[in-house]
């Protein structure tokens, strides 16, 4: 007699089926967290392109809110203005400049047409056995007039060419920065009006004995009230920064906003291509 095998083959195939432990479940993929880049400490770039043989000068940016305050970052200079050759010669020639073609002499002596008296011969010409004579008020005399002197008002005035006086404020500044006697500030805000607080920032930070602080905007009240009655600490615009202040004072302290003025007022007289106009016209490509 014959038997229906399906159901016995299918569940001898059920049995014979391998067992093992269940299936571990997926790992959970979690999201992958990018690591945070530091911030650079660069707060300032140059406000001209650096030539590509060349690479831009940095130095610490301080502040003034604090005697501590050194390190807030860095700044870079460009190199065509803040390390150029440090050539005194040009150094000496804009110094000289500066001093003599203001100066006016006013030094004058009188000749023997302008003294008082001598009109007389003092004696006859023949027969006295003396020297010949025909006044007392030759120069010869004492009491006569001067020879040669100087006949003042004399004007030294003369002028550089204006490609030398640039370039004498760029080696001032490259000297300055050469010799860590040059401070770059973020801004010239300082809690206090008191002038004690400058000049204990300036001893705390080994200044020296004379400061000239900078800048291209206005001058703060507080830094304006306390360097007021400070023969030491002086305070100037960037337009009238020149050779002879930088060389006459021990430190010299920049703003961000002052260095970035200095290099594009310095840097257009070296791309111009125009003659400069008469003073009395402006200038049509001056930034």
């Amino acid at each position: 007699m014959l038997r229906a095998r399906g159901p016995r083959v299918a569940a001898a195939a059920v049995s014979s089926a391998p067992t093992g432990p269940p299936a571990a479940p997926e790992p959970r993929r979690e999201k992958l967290l990018l690591p945070t880049l530091p911030r650079s400490p660069i707060l300032r770039a140059c406000s001209v392109p650096v030539p590509p043989h060349r690479s831009p000068v940095q130095a610490w940016v301080e502040s003034l809110r604090h005697h501590d305050d050194e390190r807030q970052g860095l700044t870079d200079l460009h190199p065509d203005v803040f390390a150029v050759r440090p050539r005194l010669d040009i150094l000496h020639m804009v110094a000289m400049w500066q001093k003599n073609f203001k100066r006016i002499s006013y030094a004058k002596v009188k000749t023997r047409a302008e003294v008082r008296g001598g009109g007389r011969k003092p004696w006859r010409q023949k027969g006295s056995g003396r020297a010949r004579h025909g006044s007392i008020r030759s120069p010869l005399w004492r009491g006569g007039g001067i020879a040669h002197g100087p006949r003042g008002p004399t004007s030294y005035y003369y002028m550089l060419p204006m490609k030398v006086r640039v370039l004498g404020l760029k080696v001032a500044l490259t000297v300055k920065l050469m010799q860590d006697d040059l401070h770059i500030v973020d801004t010239l805000e300082i809690p206090t009006t008191d002038s004690q607080y400058l000049l204990d920032l300036a001893r705390y930070r080994r200044w020296g004995r004379s400061v000239l602080i900078v800048d291209v905007n206005e001058m703060p009240e507080n830094i304006g009230t306390a360097a007021d009655g400070l023969k030491t600490i002086n305070l100037i615009p960037a337009l009238g920064l020149n050779v002879h202040s930088m060389l006459k004072h021990e430190t010299l302290v920049l703003t961000l906003d002052t260095v970035t003025f200095l290099e594009k007022k310095l840097l257009w007289h070296d791309t111009r291509y125009s003659a400069l106009y008469p003073f009395s016209m402006p200038y049509s490509d001056l930034p």
